[in-house]
């Protein structure tokens, strides 16, 4: 017998504010046609003033749990994914924790970046395979507006403000690729590469800060490094890319997201693609694609998914599950 980490239900929730292309025009030397051709991007949401991080992830929570069909009060724990937690600490974690009524268990943050929800779901999956919990509520959620200089344009245009989140529950499999649930894992770090993608703020400086990237660099080592990690976890179940049913990768850019598929050969219809309502949305891009892909009837129980993601740190990996 294999435990497995099997998804029980899946949710998200986005801010009721979107912001189009268009309106950065007002402010920026900008325009909708510069943003679309070299993002993908034509509109994401804005947290509204007052709207916290931890508001979002509850609200993606909430709708997770209804899917599952369970209530708080039946989850061993809660792993949050964010870049952008509502206080220093505590963790935002404990917060939505609070919010669900959930007095039992525990909850932690985990801070990866833009593979927040990688490294979320590699945390859930060790407690759930080693005993330590039943239920697991796993949540990518963000406030990445509160990051961005509304001066430069090569960055604030890029981002954007949500949550998603998945209910994991230990099941019984029989240790083979067939098995529902979380399959292989594949995480890595390197970080030599800091400077690329980095917040200029902390505890350091006394300030919040804001988001620095280098545009061509960051692009440069995402397509590679993208490839190669989802390349290791299927080499670990001795699979080929030919396999799966949808690559669910990190929404942050479309022609990363086409330059990996094109490497993988992978096509295009068997990618879940939603940065152009949402943008980059960090942490939580991964479970608000896994979520619209459910609604939209892509994603289906059997499907064989790749979950794949860079961030800042550099932080990248990828996880197999199957739905």
């Amino acid at each position: 017998m294999t435990i497995r980490a099997v998804v029980r239900g899946v949710g998200h929730y986005l801010p009721e504010r979107v912001v189009p292309n268009a309106e950065f025009e007002k402010s920026l030397d900008t325009s909708d046609e510069w943003i679309r051709s070299r993002s993908g991007i034509e509109r994401r949401h804005f947290a509204a003033e007052g709207q916290t991080t931890s508001d979002l992830a509850t609200r993606a929570a909430r709708a997770a749990l209804a899917d599952a069909g369970i209530g708080a009060s039946d989850l061993d724990a809660i792993v949050l994914a964010t870049s952008t937690p509502d206080l220093t600490f505590p963790a935002a974690a404990t917060m939505v924790q609070a919010a669900l009524g959930m007095e039992g268990g525990f909850a932690f943050d985990v801070q990866a970046v833009c593979a927040g929800f990688i490294y979320a779901l590699a945390n859930a999956n060790a407690l759930i395979v080693s005993g330590q919990a039943r239920r697991v509520l796993v949540i990518g959620a963000e406030t990445f507006s509160r990051l961005m200089d509304w001066e430069d344009r090569s960055t604030c245009v890029l981002f954007g403000d949500g949550a998603g989140a998945l209910v994991l529950e230990a099941q019984e499999g029989k240790g083979i690729a067939a098995d529902r649930g979380i399959l292989a894992v594949d995480l890595h770090s390197d970080g030599r590469f800091k400077d690329i993608l980095y917040v200029d703020g902390g505890v350091s400086t006394g300030t919040s800060g804001h988001l620095r990237m280098q545009g061509r660099e960051v692009f440069r080592h995402a397509v590679e490094k993208l490839a190669a990690t989802a390349e290791t976890a299927l080499e670990k179940l001795g699979l080929s890319p030919g396999e799966i049913d949808w690559l669910v990768p990190h929404q942050a850019n479309l022609r990363i997201i086409k330059g990996t598929a094109q490497k993988m050969g992978i096509p295009l219809d068997r990618v879940v693609i939603t940065v152009q309502d949402h943008g980059n949305t960090s942490a939580a891009s991964i479970p608000l694609a896994l979520s619209i892909g459910k609604e939209r009837g892509q994603i289906r129980t059997g499907d064989l998914l790749l979950l794949e993601a860079i961030g800042g740190g550099l932080t990248w990996g990828a996880v197999i599950l199957r739905w």
